[in-house]
């Protein structure tokens, strides 16, 4: 364990040293606020409490600050690792600057509402613990909304091969999560699965009606739909159930409505564009035509290095019958038997003059001819006295 920490660590100022001025300052004021928690109780004074965010309290900088608030180590870990996660997936296609709006809108709207929950609650039950008793803070609400915008951009990557597991079901999955280890009484309050589902909620809402790009405002593709959120069986009834709620927001003039575009103004014919579906629909396909290629590279690599036993079966094969073929060309010269004398004597005649005549006739039908310049024959060697 301890020779992989100094690898640990090599990579992780290596990330950290590639991010932007956004991604290192909350990356440092959350590692700050953890040691200064040591001596202070910074999610009372930092962090959500229903109690005293509404009046006549009105701590309203808690909506800023819980979001960088940590008590424990894992807590700490999990924070900077979704901020840095973020900062090397999201930021390279949006910016710097929209990357901190992300975080702000996030945070502050799961602060928000995760207080207006709990009161809520007190009021169906007269429960103060409902209200001084809860401490919304952590990371668990951006957690939420950066999921929501992988799942937006980069919906499609395989998380887990077994079992096949991709990126567009991580938001269910951890809430699920979260839900089973309140249910199991290993998180002490329900604020974390709080601040997680509406952090995923108002990222979704950022990101599908407000977010500023290129061609607009937001993203209204049917991949990043309300109801992709939830398993194929449940989307046509929660579609129904979006698509009403959204009518409802749209009289309210609290959400736009879905428009077409056409462009006759164009030098070809008429163009036809859905708001939403050019720049993030074009960044996810060129994120998947690029891990297709960086996977054909790989498996082409991979094949050159390693060569098949097939092509070393084939190489030993061509080494055997180069062994077995004969060196000297069977003909009349080498068929004559040797007689029981001295040894055999190895001589070169020329035939060259010979094999030109020869040329010129007609072909003997014994054989074939050899155009060699030279043969080899062998005769007797005489005998020493």
């Amino acid at each position: 364990m301890n020779r992989y920490l100094p690898v640990a660590r090599q990579h992780f100022l290596a990330a950290l040293a590639s991010t932007s001025v956004v991604v290192k300052s909350i990356s440092a004021v959350v590692v700050l606020l953890y040691l200064l928690a040591w001596a202070v109780d910074t999610p009372y004074a930092l962090g959500v409490t229903p109690g005293y965010l509404f009046p006549p309290n009105f701590w309203v900088w808690t909506l800023v600050t819980h979001g960088v608030v940590e008590q424990h180590v894992w807590g700490v870990a999990a924070n900077v690792g979704t901020v840095m996660a973020c900062g090397r997936l999201l930021e390279p296609l949006w910016g710097a600057l929209e990357l901190l709006i992300f975080f702000a809108v996030v945070n502050v709207s799961a602060g928000l509402l995760a207080g207006l929950s709990y009161l809520l609650t007190y009021v169906a039950t007269f429960d103060l613990d409902f209200l001084f008793a809860v401490r919304v803070h952590g990371a668990a609400g951006f957690l939420g909304g950066v999921l929501v915008a992988l799942k937006q951009t980069m919906g499609d990557t395989t998380v887990l091969r077994v079992p096949q597991v991709r990126l567009k079901a991580a938001p269910a999955l951890v809430l699920l999560l979260l839900a089973l280890l309140r249910l199991s009484g290993l998180l002490e309050n329900s604020a974390p699965l709080a601040a997680y589902s509406y952090g995923a909620l108002s990222g979704w809402v950022y990101l599908r009606f407000y977010q500023r790009h290129s061609r607009g405002r937001g993203d209204m593709s049917d991949h990043f739909a309300f109801a992709s959120f939830f398993p194929e069986a449940l989307q046509p009834a929660v579609g129904l159930l979006a698509g009403l709620v959204h009518a409802v927001l749209v009289k309210l003039k609290v959400c736009r409505k879905m428009v077409k575009r056409y462009d006759v103004g164009a030098p070809s014919s008429i163009t036809i564009s859905l708001p939403g579906t050019d720049p993030q629909d074009a960044e996810r396909r060129r994120q998947l035509a690029l891990k297709a290629l960086n996977e054909r590279l790989k498996r082409v690599e991979d094949q050159s290095a390693w060569p098949s036993m097939d092509d070393e079966e084939d190489e030993d094969e061509d080494e055997v019958r180069t062994d077995t073929q004969p060196l000297l060309p069977s003909g009349p010269s080498s068929s004559a038997t040797r007689p029981a004398g001295g040894p055999i004597g190895i001589s070169l005649s020329s035939t060259s003059s010979s094999s030109m005549s020869q040329s010129g006739g007609a072909q003997p039908t014994g054989g074939a001819q050899h155009p060699e310049s030279s043969i080899i024959s062998f005769e007797d060697a005489p005998s020493r006295s």
